[in-house]
């Protein structure tokens, strides 16, 4: 991790960077409309990983009013980032904004033939939930994990 890198909330002005980051996924992206709309929700919960100027990562977790079960809506990581702990930091951060909304659990979605993906969310605790079916647009089936 370069030693200038912080974590902080995310802003309009990280639109761009954002989506830039969102073409990393190879389907199912959100798109500028859905970044605009999270960005300026009070129900969304930002966390971007900064490095000299630079986006290398994000998590987007959302709020449920009159729920105590956070989402982990969205987390990426730029590919030259990858492999040096920067999902777990964004993980660690986007959880403890959701215990700070007052939430006890998180779930989230994720592909099935993500090992990478997977092996995180089971070695930060999240059990499996449920499968879902040709959940993906690519009719990829994924899991619902719950912490």
């Amino acid at each position: 991790m370069p030693p200038s890198l912080r974590l902080r909330t995310a802003r309009a002005a990280d639109l761009p960077a954002l989506l830039a980051l969102e073409q990393t996924f190879p389907g199912d992206r959100m798109s500028a409309r859905q970044f605009r709309h999270h960005l300026a929700s009070p129900r969304a919960r930002w966390r971007v990983a900064e490095a000299d100027g630079r986006l290398l990562g994000y998590a987007l977790v959302l709020l449920r009013r009159g729920s105590d079960r956070a989402r982990l809506y969205s987390i990426a990581v730029d590919p030259a980032a990858r492999g040096q702990g920067l999902g777990r930091r964004l993980l660690a951060a986007a959880e403890k904004d959701a215990v700070r909304a007052g939430c006890t659990a998180m779930t989230l979605e994720v592909r099935q033939d993500n090992p990478t993906a997977n092996a995180l969310y089971q070695s930060a605790g999240y059990r499996r939930l449920a499968a879902l079916p040709a959940y993906y647009e690519d009719g990829a089936p994924g899991w619902r994990y719950i912490k």
